[in-house]
């Protein structure tokens, strides 16, 4: 397809393909995805591509990260090799449920899948759809499409990613690790899409990887539903380690019920533009959330970290801490709202950002809210944007300790807060090695993960 639009209008061109493909989309996939395809659209361009003109994206233009030609990856295409013979995830001690996304599509031989605990399903969200569509009812009710752009053109086009469905009072013994792969013969566009359910009294984990295989450019869209129910513990960890010339947006929708707890944590060591959308609703009676997240940027790298809290029952809590360090001329951005509904009395809602800027060159936009319509509450927020401490470097120099090892400390002490958060000791500790090395520049991936093929 080839479509000449103006940038300025750039929303033409995915509406021109968006028609030349709906009917395609419409055929191939199961009816409850299908259901909110065309509304969906139809609120994508409402909205258009964000710009800085929209209140949610005022720190990260778009545009130009949708201009390319890319080929959609909207069929699931032959992997000519057996994933779990050439990738191995060397974290000693990490034991983990391995499932593989390739371009935004379930592996179909996930070998692990089966060896769950019983009653437990993780499999294709496009097999899912065909098979068992009463398990997705819920679906697209979390993700708003009249309220998000990217999440209204991920709906509209939206075919395959994971499903995972932990039944009630089940403790998956251990965390379910899912590598998502990019690699294309050419410059590609790929939507991903995710339903998580954690039933009543459930526990589990999930340890989120994201990749790239070759230096194409990507753009990778996804969309993950998350309903955790009463009493209940769900882990969301994600580590993104992609190239520079990938935008990578993610936006994860959680659903709380009473007495839960739900915890994500987002490690970006690396990637080109990466934007993080979380939207957190506490809607039971003393509910527990915890967002997490660090930042390491170099070069012209731009991260945007963008959470709302809705806390909409009383007697619950909520915890932010996220962390930046930035280094050449790149770009950093923070937005946290917390919005305390009238009833919710009883709240304890915290939020904090700070961030560390290497060079002058370096940029860094945070704007923490809060909006409290309730009168009984505990809320606080705060942001603090700076420079390594000069007192300290010297009170360390004094000592013998180098300059350049000081510093290093010193940046591994101020992400180390996140880190510890991790409950997954191994993961932990992989984390804390990955961040030492992200510092002094040495790492561009997980060095000890190894991915052997032809490419």
């Amino acid at each position: 397809m080839s479509v000449l639009v103006d940038k300025a209008d750039l929303s033409l061109k995915y509406t021109a393909h968006y028609n030349e493909v709906k009917e395609s989309l419409q055929k191939e996939s199961a009816d409850v995805l299908n259901a909110p395809r065309n509304k969906a659209f139809q609120d994508f361009v409402m909205q258009g591509i964000p710009t800085r003109k929209n209140e949610n994206y005022k720190y990260t233009n778009l545009q130009p990260q949708f201009f390319p030609e890319y080929r959609f990856m909207h069929r699931r295409e032959p992997v000519k090799l057996d994933l779990h013979a050439a990738f191995r995830c060397d974290v000693p001690q990490l034991d983990t449920h391995l499932a593989f996304i390739f371009n935004g599509w379930y592996y179909e031989d996930n070998k692990q899948a089966g060896q769950l605990p019983e009653g437990v399903i993780l499999e294709s969200l496009e097999k899912i759809a065909r098979e068992k569509p009463e398990l997705l009812k819920k679906y697209a009710t979390l993700a708003k499409t009249e309220e998000d752009p990217l999440v209204a053109l991920n709906t509209a086009f939206a075919k395959d990613g994971y499903f995972l469905y932990v039944p009630k009072n089940t403790v998956v013994d251990k965390p379910i690790q899912l590598i998502n792969f990019l690699q294309a013969n050419e410059d590609a566009f790929v939507t991903q899409r995710n339903f998580i359910v954690v039933e009543e009294g459930a526990d589990a984990k999930i340890v989120s990887c994201d990749h790239t295989l070759n230096l194409n450019t990507y753009l990778s869209n996804s969309v993950t539903e998350v309903f955790v129910g009463a009493n209940a513990n769900f882990e969301y960890y994600t580590l993104q380690n992609e190239h520079n010339k990938t935008t990578s947006l993610n936006s994860v929708f959680v659903h709380q019920e009473k007495d839960s707890k739900a915890t994500t944590l987002y490690s970006s060591l690396h990637g080109g533009v990466i934007r993080n959308n979380l939207r957190f609703i506490l809607d039971g009676e003393n509910a527990e959330a915890h967002l997490y997240g660090m930042a390491f940027l170099d070069k012209k790298q731009h991260v945007d970290n963008f959470t709302q809290v809705i806390h909409a029952k009383p007697n619950c809590m909520s915890n932010q801490i996220y962390k930046n360090v930035l280094n050449d001329e790149s770009n950093g951005a923070f937005a946290g709202r917390i919005h305390v509904i009238r009833d919710a009395q009883k709240t304890n809602a915290f939020q904090r950002n700070n961030n560390l800027l290497l060079t002058d060159k370096a940029t860094m936009q945070t704007k923490p809210q809060l909006i409290i319509d309730a009168d009984d509450v505990k809320c606080s927020h705060g942001a603090t944007v700076g420079q390594i401490d000069e007192e300290a470097l010297f009170y360390m120099r004094a000592r013998g300790i180098d300059e350049d090892k000081a510093r290093l400390m010193m940046m591994n002490a101020f992400a180390h807060e996140v880190v510890q958060q991790i409950s997954i000791e191994p993961l932990r500790d992989r984390i804390d090695e990955l961040v030492d090395k992200r510092l002094k520049g040495e790492v561009a991936r997980c060095h000890e993960c190894a991915y052997n093929c032809d490419c």
